[in-house]
């Protein structure tokens, strides 16, 4: 699921490992429950991922843009970053929880999806897509 499926309280949810230190009450209690983010097929493992796009053609437009990562043995999981007005002036950057491991992965595609209202002459495209991610998968 999302995340969204159980209630945080104001200062977050309990953090485990590095950043336990920063709910110290909740250290204290028996039994105090955790929550980690997972994928959603087995074998659960998700990699947090920071997307960074600068967009180029047309100065403003509608719609939604999207990643598809590929990897090695064809699985696809596509990503939305943005939806609604774009605009060539924005950078847009966004933390991802991708279930293919970055080790495999061959291609990431990106992907505009037009409103239906758009203009036929009207393109957007790519300037920049980087993709950043950490050394290991979490659970």
């Amino acid at each position: 699921s999302k995340g969204d499926c159980f209630p945080c309280p104001q200062e977050g949810c309990p953090m485990m490992g590095h950043y336990a230190d920063r709910f110290p009450a909740k250290l204290k209690r028996i039994n105090q429950k955790y929550f980690l983010n997972t994928a959603a097929d087995p074998p659960f493992t998700s990699w947090r991922q920071r997307a960074f796009i600068k967009l180029s053609g047309v100065k403003k437009t509608r719609g939604d843009i999207n990643l598809v990562f590929h990897d090695k043995e064809g699985n696809t999981k596509e990503y939305q970053i943005a939806s609604g007005v774009l605009s060539q002036d924005e950078i847009y950057t966004k933390y991802l929880d991708v279930e293919i491991n970055p080790k495999l992965v061959k291609k990431v595609e990106f992907l505009w999806i037009k409103t239906p209202f758009t203009l036929l002459w009207a393109r957007l495209g790519a300037e920049t897509v980087n993709i950043t991610h950490g050394e290991d998968g979490h659970r």
